[in-house]
């Protein structure tokens, strides 16, 4: 198998984690790992060039800007049956890769899994992190509720999810209009998207509970500015998906629906309310919703723009 990994600056995590990946246990048949380098400003380069003699380890570098540009490029360095995606910030439990082989190997009917997702916190997290933030959209934090079996794609976090590689063979790539990019004004949810496209053509996505990682949680993301902005980014993933699927066609005034209009004076009115009721945890959920629907409408009207340029060429 491969774990392919695209990275940017992430030479605060990477020595770490790549320690981590020096005591993966090798599951049956082998496993290399490519790392993307997505034009990276820091020593990120020099950091994971220094581990090859340690680990079966390709590096590639991808000019393009975007985490999806990066990985397609690294899908041409794939070697096996089935490629393991996850991030520049994950560590990964010894067992990983064993438990995602056999998963693959004893459910051939599925071509798709995920694994759990835990917080690794910097720094131990306050109280009103715990009870109201989102944990999934905001830190990439899987359900814990979650059992072995059948998953819905929304249930597939790009930290820990496994593909069969055929579906890659057959010319099956990620979408370079969504997910990170070094602007970090960007619509979320690329792995979702791949999933659920791959989902509409038949593949079927498998829980596994034993495929355990940690996500590195930044001591500077645990503050209500980065999750209000994290709320945006996450809006705007969620419209454009939304868009993805189709649906009958909706009043609009400059490209944006009308009804997200509403939501927004609606929200605008939920946030002036828990402000002048002194509710601290009503104004940053009443905050959050605000975010994400506004990240909503500028992906509207980035989408909308993007095809009246289309019609004009």
């Amino acid at each position: 198998m491969t774990v392919l990994v695209a990275t940017f600056n992430g030479e605060r995590t990477w020595p770490a984690v790549l320690e981590a990946y020096t005591r993966l246990a090798a599951p049956d048949g082998g496993w290399k790992l490519v790392i993307v380098d997505n034009a990276s400003t820091d020593g990120t380069g020099e950091i994971v060039k220094s581990l090859q003699s340690r680990l079966p380890l390709t590096y590639v570098f991808e000019a393009e800007d975007g985490k999806n540009a990066a990985l397609n490029r690294g899908l041409a360095f794939v070697s096996g049956d089935l490629v393991v995606f996850t991030d520049d910030d994950v560590f990964p439990r010894p067992d990983w890769l064993v438990t995602l082989r056999e998963a693959s190997s004893s459910r051939p009917s599925f071509s798709i899994f995920g694994g759990v997702v835990l917080p690794r916190w910097e720094a131990e997290p306050p109280d009103w992190i715990l009870s109201w933030v989102p944990l999934g959209p905001t830190f990439t934090i899987s359900d814990s509720s979650l059992r072995e079996g059948p998953i819905p794609p929304a249930c597939v976090f790009g930290p820990n999810m496994a593909v069969r590689a055929a579906l890659f063979e057959a010319g099956h790539r990620f979408d370079t209009a969504i997910g990170p990019r070094r602007s970090r004004n960007y619509p979320m949810g690329s792995e979702t998207e791949l999933v659920r496209r791959l989902t509409k053509l038949g593949a079927a996505s498998w829980h596994v509970p034993a495929a355990i990682v940690e996500h590195f949680i930044r001591a500077s993301q645990m503050r209500q500015q980065w999750i209000i902005d994290r709320a945006f980014r996450f809006g705007r993933g969620r419209y454009r998906l939304a868009q993805y699927e189709g649906g009958p066609a909706v009043p609009c005034w400059g490209g944006v629906p009308r009804y997200l209009f509403r939501e927004l004076a609606g929200k605008l009115g939920r946030v002036a309310g828990a402000a002048l009721r002194g509710n601290s945890k009503q104004l940053f959920q009443s905050r959050w919703e605000l975010s994400h629907v506004y990240g909503e409408a500028i992906e509207a009207r980035s989408m909308n723009r993007a095809s009246r340029r289309l019609t004009l060429m």
